[in-house]
């Protein structure tokens, strides 16, 4: 019995817990899809050049990532970038109200360039720099906060940040087009890493004559992406009489592993001579995603109103068990979707309302197993732990092999088949908590009741020898 109490005070206390998520829309707000908030949805065509004829997986991956930055740039929540075909990326921007700004943005390729620091800023650039820093991780958190005033004052703060910022710099010495290549490395006998150039001829006599102008004065080289600063290496005195020679250089900086990966595709993708066009800006309405919405809780509450009382009707007083334990699964589901994050597409509604169908086949193994040791003659107690200690290894197979069917949605999908997959796999695995636990705990506690401890409320055509029940929950 006190075992029970426990996992009861537990079960509500994770009630109430879902219920302030689901209601404070502040910390925990609802991310909405495009095809459920309305928005844009832009297809860009990578195009070949004279010098690059066919575009491979990597090159389109680097116009991708530099996309994204873009994109980030522009204060959109929940954006969506993902590759299409072998030459094209699709862009879905949820919430934009102006697609042809989106497009203007994303319509060019990436300028990377190198800058001299001017005299007298020194002490300038690290203050400037900071502030950019605080602006941009605050407009990661206004994104998810879907608060489009806050963000479009946060992004034109950062606006002004980035022209602080370059008007400590001098014009660009050296461009992009003469970047050949950017690694990430280890650093010898060190678990940092760093950041590993390789330039052409001309980039090559034009980076050792900045690197020569800069060596020894305590001004740094600035590398610039779309006019925003990534990274401001300084040059050491050694440097003084050639400048760094050899077509190559090490952007040092003590960055991560991730970090210096993102650091080498950004610079890769700045460097790319790929031109970009836009082939298709099409308008997704917001009267549409409220429909859409307005739809599927038609049809969730529907479907599991109908559900209830089917096993309210058939399976009696453990019917009513498993409708107090779907509600409480309903609530827990859509609190861990906002708790974690998940931007909720059509496709994932519906992979939630499939996984409440899932949830109730727990339910209904169950009570069957209940069933079929009460009509054998044990009591109602035994029939009750029998039947969920005899489903459980199906329940646990079937979860299992639907768990394995989304996780290979997740990785190998992408989009809203990805969106189905997180959706279903979260329902999975809270619906083996409410089956095993919640409608257990729940079903053995009514038991500790006199009044319900009555087995023609648990099963029909009981035996006579079992209508007299002998052993109580404990």
């Amino acid at each position: 019995m006190g075992r029970q109490r426990g996992l009861l005070i537990l079960i509500l206390v994770m009630v109430l817990a879902s219920i302030y998520i689901i209601v404070d829309e502040r910390h925990f707000p609802t991310l909405l899809g495009l095809d459920l908030r309305g928005g844009s949805q832009i297809t860009i065509q990578v195009k070949p050049t004279a010098e690059i004829k066919n575009i491979t997986s990597e090159q389109l991956g680097d116009v991708q990532r530099v996309i994204e930055g873009r994109i980030n740039g522009l204060g959109v929540s929940e954006p969506l970038v993902q590759t299409a075909g072998e030459n094209q990326i699709l862009v879905q921007l949820p919430g934009v109200s102006d697609p042809e700004q989106a497009e203007r943005v994303l319509g060019g390729t990436a300028q990377l360039d190198f800058r001299a620091q001017k005299p007298g800023t020194e002490q300038q650039l690290p203050i400037e720099y900071q502030i950019r820093r605080e602006l941009l991780a605050k407009q990661k958190e206004l994104r998810k906060s879907n608060d489009e005033k806050a963000i479009a004052e946060n992004q034109a703060a950062l606006k002004r940040s980035n022209d602080a910022i370059a008007a400590l710099f001098d014009s660009p010495a050296l461009g992009g087009r003469n970047l050949q290549n950017a690694q990430p490395e280890s650093a010898p006998g060190s678990s940092a890493f760093s950041v590993a150039l390789r330039f052409d001829q001309e980039g090559g006599d034009k980076f050792a004559q900045l690197t020569k102008s800069l060596a020894g004065t305590g001004r740094s080289l600035g590398i610039f992406l779309d006019n925003g600063l990534i990274s401001f290496p300084s040059v050491g005195a050694e440097f003084a009489q050639t400048g760094i020679t050899g077509g190559g250089a090490v952007i040092t900086g003590n960055f991560t592993a991730q970090e210096a990966t993102d650091l080498a595709v950004q610079l890769r993708g700045g460097s790319l001579p790929l031109p970009v066009e836009v082939v298709e800006n099409r308008t997704v309405g917001a009267t549409l995603g409220r429909d859409s919405i307005q739809s599927s809780i038609y049809a969730g509450l529907g479907g599991l109103l109908f559900v209830l009382g089917f096993m309210v009707v058939y399976y009696r007083l453990p019917g009513v068990i498993s409708a107090i334990s779907l509600v409480i699964y309903a609530l827990l589901t859509y609190a861990g979707f906002k708790l974690l994050g998940v931007t909720l597409t059509l496709p994932g509604i519906a992979g939630f309302i499939l996984s409440i169908g899932m949830a109730v086949d727990a339910n209904i193994l169950i009570f069957e197993r209940t069933r079929e040791e009460l009509q054998s003659g044990k009591t109602l107690y035994r029939s009750v732990e029998s039947g969920f200690f005899r489903a459980f290894s199906s329940i646990l197979d079937s979860n299992v092999t639907t768990a394995i069917a989304c996780l290979a949605l997740i990785f190998l999908g992408s989009g809203l088949v990805r969106g189905f997959g997180v959706t279903l796999l979260l329902g999975v695995a809270i619906s083996m908590f409410t089956a095993v636990t919640c409608s257990r705990t729940l079903l053995l506690y009514a038991l500790t009741f006199a009044g319900l401890r009555k087995p023609e409320w648990y099963s029909p055509n009981v035996p006579k020898a079992n209508q007299s029940i002998s052993e109580t929950a404990s």
